[in-house]
């Protein structure tokens, strides 16, 4: 059984839903001699967030930010946390709605995800800087 974990920092990305799956896997190259594992990607911070969803058709990203900035809706006046600006209450409420980590099975060195599946970064501010993800690869 092998057990690696490596945190990475990711490069800075505007707000919005992004593509992540082969910056990932390419700071794991040890992916590539488990037959059988897990890969736990856990970001480390509360106003961005992880999902897995549709990797081919980026209107379905476009669409995600669009639903949730309307589900989500920036100056409401019930907000008491606003001191780090009007984006930064409703990034914490959806960074918890969409969650901080994932757990991908891992098989043949590869991850066994479905076709149409991309790990996604969450960026919910506007300016939310480098984002950093620890990375935790077990199996055998």
């Amino acid at each position: 059984m092998k057990i690696i974990q490596r945190e990475i920092t990711l490069k800075r990305y505007h707000r919005g839903f992004h593509l992540i799956t082969h910056e990932v896997i390419n700071q794991i190259p040890e992916i590539g001699e488990i037959e059988a594992g897990l890969l736990h990607v856990f970001i480390q911070h509360t106003s961005a967030s992880l999902t897995l969803n549709e990797n081919a058709d980026p209107t379905v990203r476009m669409d995600f930010e669009s639903h949730f900035n309307k589900m989500v809706p920036e100056e409401m006046p019930y907000y008491k946390h606003d001191y780090e600006g009007s984006d930064d209450m409703p990034a914490h409420i959806k960074a918890a709605l969409l969650g901080n980590s994932l757990t991908i099975p891992v098989t043949r060195g590869q991850l066994n995800v479905g076709v149409w599946q991309g790990i996604y970064l969450c960026e919910h501010r506007n300016h939310g800087g480098s984002r950093k993800l620890v990375l935790t690869l077990t199996g055998a």
